[in-house]
């Protein structure tokens, strides 16, 4: 059994190497804006998938794609030099869609948004469709009530002895 713990640091110590390499190390021209965003080891430490984004249009991604591909085995080098493993893990480089997502969620959000701004302000004109009280009331009830409610609030008079 490994420990979740130690499966988690390792793979902390991975995403933090490879940003490190691409930064200082990997003097490839196609490689663009790259973040390592997240990375995940398997338990048996045999292999690390790595998020990352790219800033740019979709063919500096593309570029910056391959020029991942070509440095994988120097990065997969220093990885496995530095981690101090028994076996280096194989490193698998996959684009993060979570700020596409989150961005698509916004753009939903800031629309329901504006839905309800829009139903706010058609409540806010709209007329009861019926009366005022749209319940029966017998005049003899509020009568009695409001006999009820005087006799209640008139003060009592009492001796003391």
């Amino acid at each position: 059994m490994t420990d979740p713990a130690r499966v988690r640091r390792y793979a902390e110590r991975i995403k933090e190497l490879v940003a490190s390499a691409l930064r200082k190390q990997v003097k490839d021209p196609r490689l663009g804006m790259i973040t390592i965003t997240d990375s995940r080891i398997t338990a048996d430490l045999r292999e690390a998938t790595l998020y990352y984004t790219v800033l740019g249009d979709p063919t500096e991604q593309a570029a910056t794609t391959a020029a991942l591909a070509s440095a994988n085995g120097l990065l997969r080098s220093i990885v496995g030099k530095r981690l101090g493993l028994r076996f280096a893990p194989t490193l698998t480089f996959v684009t993060d869609e979570v700020p596409e997502q989150a961005q698509h969620i916004e753009d939903l959000l800031a629309a329901a948004r504006a839905a309800d701004a829009d139903v706010q302000r058609q409540a806010a004109a709209a007329d009861y469709a019926g009366e005022a009280q749209p319940y029966k009331v017998d005049e003899d009830e509020d009568e009695e009530a409001a006999e009820e409610a005087d006799l209640t609030d008139a003060p009592r008079t009492g001796g003391s002895a």
